[in-house]
């Protein structure tokens, strides 16, 4: 399993001092950065420009995203429009605009970043050899926090940067590793032919394609015995009251293939947040109640999403699964019994902490890759795409019945009131 810890330091994190002597809220208020309304995607990208070393890619109307070098070339945030579109991802204006940086994590957001595993166990790469499990002695290493990543290539629809690293895990093995990280805007021929549907004309989209390589840079085999490590790609999007996760699933026999979902995350998820049908998951993604779900390998497909009727939008993920691969990296934060039994795909939905208020509000889709046993100048590429669609319902329709299986009407109403399903 991943981490059930990792959003509940993020949020404890905000309120520690910076290294400024001020917290993020605090430094970010002076300067009257926090935006008092939801940025649009123009207005986000001049922020980003104005804090970091963001590169925008694509052209000044139509689909565009930015990716910031200096956040391990993560993708901030995507639009169908770039002159005047909503932004899709969700980004922390607050620790941006501050300038500083915090301790344990630094949550500066994005729709797409890359991550490694694993966090928690006998092989976690967050804490060090004879650390606790406890959130004073979690540290996020700074390979995927706060390193810079080389730019080696760039044009209008591409980013590629670089970056190379050593971390030693619980157990005291030492990884060296070159890390190389693309960023490509995706048009509508490359949605066509990675997808197997081109969109609708009633259809606006913006996709792009992450690739993420891991090369084993040392002298040493990595090895289960000693642990291994994982790419893991996470995006936070922007929530809204009516926004639905659909993860499909392979159907058949819990005895041979494990539970359908693992809901016990934060506590059992309530049943009015999270529904199972034939062959799709349904997890409520409105940004209030923190919780989180997970589906094992045995059950995965190579393609999530959502999708919110409110904006008249579908986000699709798609990512590299392997076939026959079974071993996922376990990141709860204890000593493991299977510390190769964790999940491929994980949604976490944001919302308060102990009456408190939540990081966010975000919703986020993931994916990992399977536990990395390379070879000396051995290499992996884990690939994610994102693509949002934007258009009328039948147009929808006929996306997510041929991506998801997936009936969005039923989407739409598997949360709604009682009221509004007998309506509908």
């Amino acid at each position: 399993m991943k981490s059930i810890f990792w959003s509940t330091c993020l949020v404890s994190t905000l309120a520690l001092v910076g290294c400024g002597g001020k917290s993020s809220t605090e430094s970010a208020e002076a300067s009257n950065e926090t935006p008092s309304a939801p940025m649009t995607y123009a207005q986000d990208a001049e922020f980003l420009k104005k804090h970091t070393d963001a590169i925008v890619l694509g052209e000044d109307e139509g689909p565009s995203l930015v990716v910031v070098p200096a956040y391990q070339g993560r993708v901030m945030t995507s639009s169908h429009d770039a002159k005047s579109g909503d932004g899709n991802g969700w980004i922390n204006h607050e620790l941006i605009g501050s300038g500083k940086t915090n301790p344990h994590i630094n949550a500066f957001g994005g729709e797409d970043r890359f991550w490694m595993g694993p966090e928690g166990g006998q092989f976690a790469i967050y804490f060090k050899p004879g650390t606790k499990f406890v959130f004073d002695d979690w540290q996020t290493p700074a390979f995927i926090d706060t390193d810079k990543y080389k730019v080696t290539k760039q044009s209008k629809t591409e980013v590629v940067c670089e970056h190379t690293a050593s971390i030693e895990n619980y157990s005291g093995t030492k990884f060296d590793l070159h890390i190389t990280r693309g960023v490509t805007l995706l048009g509508a021929d490359a949605a066509e032919k990675h997808l197997g549907i081109r969109p609708g004309d009633g259809v606006k989209m913006v996709g792009y394609e992450t690739s993420n390589t891991v090369k084993n840079a040392g002298q040493e085999a990595w090895t289960k015995d000693k642990g291994l490590l994982s790419i893991w790609i996470l995006g936070m999007f922007k929530h809204s009251p009516t926004t639905t996760v659909v993860l499909p699933y392979k159907t058949g026999d819990e005895a041979t293939m494990g539970p359908i979902v693992t809901d016990t995350y934060f506590g059992k998820v309530p049943e009015d947040r999270l529904k199972i049908a034939d062959g799709l998951i349904y997890f409520k993604g409105d940004g209030q109640y923190r919780s989180k779900i997970g589906v094992n390998p045995q059950r995965s497909k190579p393609i999530i999403g959502s999708y919110d009727p409110g904006r008249n939008l579908l986000t699709i993920v798609q990512y590299t699964l392997p076939a026959g691969a079974t071993d996922y990296v376990n990141s709860m934060w204890e000593v493991q019994e299977k510390p190769f039994g964790g999940d491929v795909v994980n949604s976490y939905n944001d919302g308060p902490v102990d009456g408190g208020k939540p990081l966010g509000p975000f919703y986020e889709l993931e994916t990992s890759s399977p536990a990395l046993a390379l070879k000396p100048g051995e290499a992996y590429t884990h690939h994610s795409r994102t693509f949002h669609f934007r258009g009328d319902r039948a147009a929808l329709q006929a996306l997510a019945t041929k991506l998801l299986d997936a009936n969005l009407d039923q989407v739409a109403q598997a949360f709604a009131p009682k009221s509004d399903q007998n309506s509908g």
